[in-house]
């Protein structure tokens, strides 16, 4: 796997799901990371177009579509999608974060961070 560029997020400020259960938790992360925090919010004009398209292109896509959705992007430009935030209820997504930061490809980038840190 390439190191990490970016962690994308497609939000919107008034969904429980997305600020702070997910925006505020992706934020350490990418510190932690040492990679750029994107954020897309769908209420916004210009950054609607941008958060369509990268769900269209790599996410979780409807009409409709659910927020947040999670992308990385690596340095060699791939994206992969690794969450959508569940309609079922703020603690299901919650539950998603948490599984996310004790996954083995968040664990797999600290260590390629610690890597590129000591470089």
């Amino acid at each position: 796997m390439p190191p990490a560029k970016a962690i994308r997020v497609v939000f919107a400020n008034w969904c429980p799901h997305c600020v702070p259960t997910t925006v505020e938790r992706l934020k350490a992360a990418a510190k932690e990371l040492g990679v750029q925090l994107s954020l897309y919010d769908i209420d916004d004009a210009i950054q609607v177009r941008a958060a369509d398209e990268l769900v269209e292109k790599h996410g979780d896509s409807s009409p409709d579509y659910i927020i947040p959705q999670v992308f990385l992007e690596f340095e060699d430009g791939t994206v992969r999608h690794i969450l959508t935030g569940y309609s079922e209820g703020v603690e299901y997504t919650k539950t998603a974060m948490d599984n996310l930061l004790k996954s083995d490809l968040y664990k797999s980038l600290r260590v390629q961070s610690g890597i590129r840190q000591q470089r």
